[in-house]
């Protein structure tokens, strides 16, 4: 029954995440969008560190803990954001609803795992208004908006080949479809003018893990861990149509495909570079632990010559994250609050994104619990993060967010042998 119902569920849910999207933010207009891969809520809550398995909980970016796996694992997030945009004039609030993510984890041999799933991986979602005055005293009003993202298809597999030393791979499909939208309009000017843009993007990445844990004195265990995210080489078909359109009606005139094949912009490529991230912890198992982890990617190679955007440049990119959790007494009978997991880190993101000569950085602060369900060893966790994105100096907008997620793992034994005496 549980099965059949989580299937369903599956099915369903997995709807939201190609109908949904996933941000408001104005930096979503570059590169692919808001990148959203930011794991489960057991490993956002802990600054997003990825070296953590165990083998209850799906790690959504480290292949290698899939190895720990002893049960069937059935996982699916969601979360809500409260973001206040202002610049030096105005203030903003919004919010979003989103889907984050769905696998399914299980074990297929002594010390090897397989899961898949599916997730976002990038969103796009804007809405903003400019307003100047040309040299003849008229008011010209640009208007740009843009919707859509990428989704992630995923198939991850851990083994451990030696004791202590976990091995892992996944297999990343990335899909999906961005539209960027420019509307200006002149003061005592009866047509606008338009710009749509559309771009289908498809293409696959691989990410290698290692993990290195071994026992201290019988007690504790040391982690250690290194990540490998390939370069993700993506292929998108373009289309782009101008023309004009009435300001009374919004209906459309004389608007026209643009031959794109003249400029060879109708085929292009997207290459994000690869990104290495390490690790180091250490802890008491099932009680607590803490760790550190630093990525570090050359996204100065990045570039989108379909958006021809002048006042956009991209650095090499880098995160530096620490968190960890504690447990009062896992094994208690009488104490519900001592069997709850305890979560919390940090995180800096210098995201490598630098418009209008600023870059575009972002700094989370993450807690929150796991929940036991009843005897098993199902548990919802929720979490919570505050953070701050962007600036308000050079006409830009700084974003400040409170972030709410919740998260359902859901435990089951498959391929058991049934016995009848």
């Amino acid at each position: 029954m549980v099965k059949k119902f989580l299937i369903a569920f599956f099915c369903v849910a997995a709807h939201g995440i190609f109908a949904q999207n996933g941000t408001i933010s104005p930096y979503s207009y570059f590169g692919i969008g808001d990148l959203r891969n930011s794991g489960s809520v057991e490993n956002q809550m802990m600054g997003g560190i990825s070296m953590y398995g165990d083998s209850i909980h799906l790690n959504l970016t480290n292949p290698a803990a899939y190895s720990k796996l002893k049960l069937t694992v059935y996982t699916g997030g969601i979360s809500r954001t409260e973001f206040r945009l202002k610049d030096f004039t105005e203030k903003q609030n919004a919010s979003v609803t989103n889907l984050d993510y769905l696998a399914i984890g299980f074990p297929i041999a002594k010390n090897a795992g397989l899961g898949f799933g599916l997730m976002p991986f990038s969103s796009v979602g804007y809405d903003l208004r400019n307003e100047t005055t040309n040299g003849d005293g008229q008011t010209v009003i640009n208007a740009f908006s843009g919707e859509g993202g990428l989704n992630r298809a995923f198939v991850s597999f851990g083994f451990e080949p030696i004791k202590n030393l976990s091995l892992g791979a996944t297999v990343n499909f990335n899909f999906g479809k961005l539209d960027y939208e420019r509307l200006q309009s002149v003061e005592g000017v009866q047509l606008g003018t338009l710009d749509d843009r559309e771009s289908r993007i498809n293409g696959y990445d691989f990410n290698y893990a290692l993990n290195y844990t071994p026992t201290i004195k019988d007690k504790y265990t040391l982690y250690m861990s290194a990540m490998v995210n390939t370069q993700i080489n993506l292929i998108s078909k373009n289309s782009a149509r101008l023309g004009s359109f009435s300001l009374v009606g919004g209906n459309e005139v004389e608007v026209v495909d643009v031959n794109l094949d003249a400029s060879n912009l109708r085929n292009t490529e997207l290459k994000i570079p690869t990104k290495t991230t390490v690790g180091l912890g250490f802890g008491e198992n099932k009680k607590w632990f803490l760790g550190g982890e630093y990525s570090f990617q050359k996204f100065s190679e990045f570039k989108n010559d379909f958006l021809g955007l002048t006042n956009v440049n991209y650095n090499d990119a880098s995160t530096m994250a620490f968190g960890g959790y504690y447990i009062p007494d896992y094994r208690s009978l009488s104490g519900y609050f001592k069997r709850i997991t305890y979560r919390a880190g940090v995180r800096y993101d210098q995201s490598g994104l630098q418009v209008n000569g600023k870059e575009i950085n972002d700094f989370g602060i993450t807690f929150g619990f796991g929940l036991p369900l009843s005897n098993n060893f199902s548990n919802v966790n929720v979490g919570f993060e505050l953070g701050r994105r962007g600036t308000t100096d050079a006409n830009l907008i700084e974003e400040s967010y409170f972030k709410i997620n919740i998260g359902l793992s859901l435990n089951d034994r498959w391929f058991i042998k049934r016995k009848i005496n």
